[in-house]
């Protein structure tokens, strides 16, 4: 198994920083919208269903279900040589239709992957920083 901390890790700006502290303090958090409440992911300048600017990031259930997933058989991913194949999954949460995260589950969890499993997070430490990924539940 590859370690952690060679896998790539995002590099926080002022837009989402507020996500990456959330994973760090392992909570998953979405920006918000203060006027009509939809949730924003990955954070923008402004919201995409009413184009308010009043944004905060809220605390989500971290709680969803595959929407769709492919199987990575490359060996050349950076971090990842020594795990393919593997799961890229795209997860919709919970709180709202279309609310999207891309992340990958855990080796023992593959074989369960499917459209419409049921997902809850978790947090991978990789040492520069804490990123949410999914796992089957």
């Amino acid at each position: 198994m590859t370690d952690n901390a060679k896998k790539p890790t995002p590099v926080a700006d002022d837009l989402s920083r507020p996500f990456w502290d959330g994973a760090k303090a392992g909570r998953l958090v979405i920006q918000r919208c203060a006027s009509c409440g939809y949730y924003n992911h990955p954070p923008r300048p402004f919201c995409d269903a009413c184009l308010g600017r009043e944004l905060s990031f809220a605390p989500v259930s971290g709680r969803g279900r595959i929407h769709t997933f492919t199987v990575m058989h490359q060996r050349d991913v950076v971090g990842y040589e020594d795990e393919a194949p593997f799961a890229n999954i795209v997860v919709e949460l919970a709180e709202q239709p279309m609310l999207l995260m891309v992340a990958n589950v855990p080796a023992a969890d593959r074989a369960s992957v499917q459209i419409g499993a049921s997902v809850e997070v978790y947090f991978e430490d990789r040492g520069d920083a804490v990123i949410p990924q999914f796992r089957i539940v």
